[in-house]
């Protein structure tokens, strides 16, 4: 991936493991926007998209792009901005309207997307990047019980239940699985790892990848 032209970093994650501070932090390193479900979910709520309706807005070259720029920021500012675990896009369609709204987000400037689809939204995209972010299940549930005021059973219930359903989600709509290393060509393990660090590593291996 080369940094001074126009690129898309995918952070794929494991919950709890903090890659959703490390996808914020490396945006913001790289001074890109930052996308993940919950964004994407509430442009899709707020317009009404869908499929046709991306393809009419295209056809007549109407501005959406200013208009999302502005609810971007009012969302990602807002302390009611919905988390994304809260997300769940179950439908086929869901899904297709999802990955048009990236992809034609993505046609206009860098970014950093975060999400369980990421790899395979962007998987043959020019000047890409594709990240695994995972940790030990010591290290997810501390993290969940710390950051959600949790016991540690309820931290173990929630990561049982977003990692099959993130697998699940995934095996909908390819013959992959989230944990095959194969999607990724940075697979980073948080243990002993503050989300800092993390970026630096990322920002190592681009400019390695740079030459």
């Amino acid at each position: 991936m080369n940094k001074d032209k126009q690129f898309v970093i995918t952070i794929n994650r494991e919950v709890g493991s903090g890659g959703r501070t490390v996808g914020r932090l490396l945006a913001e390193r790289l001074k890109v926007k930052y996308y993940d479900k919950a964004l994407v979910a509430g442009l899709t709520e707020k317009f009404g998209l869908s499929i046709e309706e991306i393809e009419r807005i295209k056809a007549r070259k109407k501005t959406w792009w200013n208009e999302f720029n502005t609810y971007y920021t009012v969302l990602i500012n807002s302390a009611q901005a919905p988390m994304e675990d809260e997300v769940k896009l179950t439908t086929a369609s869901m899904f297709e309207t999802e990955k048009a709204i990236l992809q034609e987000l993505a046609r206009e400037e860098s970014c950093v997307v975060a999400g369980r689809s990421g790899f395979l939204v962007f998987r043959d995209w020019p000047n890409s990047l594709h990240i695994f972010v995972q940790a030990s299940k010591k290290h997810r549930v501390d993290r969940l019980m710390k950051k959600r005021g949790i016991s540690e059973q309820q931290a173990l219930d929630v990561i049982k239940e977003m990692d099959e359903s993130r697998e699940t989600y995934i095996q909908k709509y390819d013959d992959t699985s989230r944990y095959d290393t194969r999607n990724y060509q940075l697979v980073l393990s948080m243990d002993n790892m503050t989300p800092e660090a993390a970026v630096e590593v990322i920002m190592a291996y681009i400019s390695q990848m740079n030459g």
